[in-house]
């Protein structure tokens, strides 16, 4: 483990191998899983607040079940989460023409047509953060949906830090993910990785 600040980093975020390969799993993270995506309670008004510019992008069984309970739920561990759809679909998913799974949020950011990127966890994503009293824990999550973005990361030699890199900084800031870098550097000089 590393300490940046209050913030308490894993040595698999330096150590292995991440690049998404939207080829290969067609976006199937916004898919599977037992619940939505995590969202801190700041999010939920910027996820309400864009709601009219995705609408139309969302599936109707999205739009009932955002009519019906919302953008996010309290899921079994008590924590905030995406709305999803049949226990499956994030609510803001939305699908190309040849079958790939996009977040209809992204979609719209990229167009300019809101300022909100995505919810911070699925932007970070393989990187899940948690909360341990004053300290926040920033781990690698193993998915088996995500082994080709695995093998691809590894084929590139890119670790999961650089691969997010642009999530990092929106999280904790551009001095902290300098203080990575050197974190990384340091760890590579002793052979750590």
């Amino acid at each position: 483990m590393i300490q940046i600040d209050d913030v308490v980093i894993s040595l698999d975020v330096f150590r292995e191998k991440f690049l998404c390969n939207l080829d290969a799993c067609k976006g199937e993270c916004c898919i599977e899983g037992d619940a939505g995506a995590p969202v801190e309670l700041d999010e939920v008004e910027k996820l309400e607040e864009v709601l009219p510019v995705i609408w139309e992008e969302l599936s109707p069984e999205a739009r009932a079940v955002i009519d019906k309970q919302g953008v996010v739920y309290t899921d079994e561990e008590g924590d905030l989460v995406t709305s999803i759809v049949n226990h499956k679909d994030c609510v803001f998913t939305c699908y190309d023409e040849k079958g790939y799974c996009y977040c209809a949020i992204e979609k719209a950011f990229r167009a300019g047509k809101t300022d909100f990127y995505k919810p911070i966890s699925c932007h970070l994503y393989p990187i899940r953060i948690g909360d341990y009293g004053p300290y926040k824990a920033v781990n690698y999550h193993r998915w088996n949906v995500c082994k080709a973005a695995v093998l691809l990361g590894q084929k590139e030699n890119l670790p999961v830090y650089k691969f997010l890199k642009e999530p990092l900084v929106r999280k904790f800031g551009e001095e902290w993910y300098k203080e990575l870098e050197i974190a990384a550097e340091e760890l590579q000089r002793r052979g750590m990785m």
